[in-house]
């Protein structure tokens, strides 16, 4: 009797829980979060509703595509050539230009007439070289005319090597020139107000320069002055196939009479 009520005891409170007590049930397990799921190793594919779809000349269909192509192309042609045309139109003579003038005018006019120049100034084609000579008064009471003084020339010789040329140089000589010949027509007369001022600036500017650098001058008196212009075709390239002539144009203006004031040294 004893052994079966203790082993009903034993059955109701556990083999380790003390006596007239009862075993508490073991806590059940708690659940573990679960690991991240790692990414897929490799670039991620887009969904195929995410696509960007084609635009432009790529959504044609590849006969299209070439005629598109084709027309772009001709379109870019079309451009260059008429870019051409026009800057040839616009441009100095040149070989291409005297070639193919008529077509080039063909093209351009009267559509495409441009009213301005491209280039300015023109380029110069020709060597200028403004001289001059003069009837002096020796000591002893004999007239010389000297020979002809390359004025330009010695502004050449000066200008060449000279890391710092002068202004005065380079263009008074030059800018004095022109100034005399837009101001006088070809019969060498003055037009305008302003064709005597060349006249005399010019005349001044040539006494100066024979006192300075002509051997005769600087023993007498100047009392007149002759001033000519030799103008020289600039030779074409080779390529070019253009022939022009070398022999020098004379412009020869008349005999200046030197003003008193200036005779007497006033512009030595």
């Amino acid at each position: 009797m004893d052994d079966a009520y203790d082993e009903g005891v034993d059955a109701r409170h556990g083999p380790d829980a003390p006596s007239g007590t009862r075993a508490e049930p073991e806590p059940a397990p708690a659940d573990r979060p679960a690991p991240p799921e790692q990414p897929p190793s490799g670039p991620a594919l887009p969904p195929e509703s995410a696509a960007v779809p084609r635009t432009g000349v790529a959504a044609l269909s590849p006969r299209y595509q070439i005629g598109a192509a084709l027309a772009l192309a001709l379109v870019a042609v079309t451009a260059c050539v008429h870019l051409g045309m026009v800057f040839l139109s616009v441009a100095p003579a040149n070989t291409v230009s005297k070639q193919h003038g008529t077509a080039i005018e063909d093209w351009v006019y009267p559509e495409f007439e441009q009213n301005w120049k491209l280039f300015a100034p023109n380029p110069l084609q020709q060597n200028i070289s403004v001289q001059v000579r003069a009837d002096v008064l020796m000591p002893d009471g004999t007239t010389t005319t000297t020979g002809w003084n390359d004025l330009s020339a010695q502004d050449g010789r000066a200008i060449d090597g000279s890391l710092v040329p002068s202004h005065t140089v380079q263009n008074e000589l030059r800018r004095a020139w022109d100034f005399f010949t837009s101001t006088h027509g070809t019969d060498n007369r003055p037009i305008g107000l302003r064709g005597s001022l060349s006249e005399q600036y010019l005349r001044r500017i040539v006494v100066m320069r024979m006192y300075k650098g002509d051997a005769t001058s600087e023993k007498g008196t100047i009392e007149r002055v002759q001033v000519r212009s030799s103008t020289t075709n600039v030779t074409p390239p080779h390529w070019s196939g253009e022939k022009v002539s070398d022999t020098p144009v004379y412009r020869e203006l008349p005999w200046w009479t030197v003003t008193a004031d200036e005779a007497n040294g006033g512009v030595r």
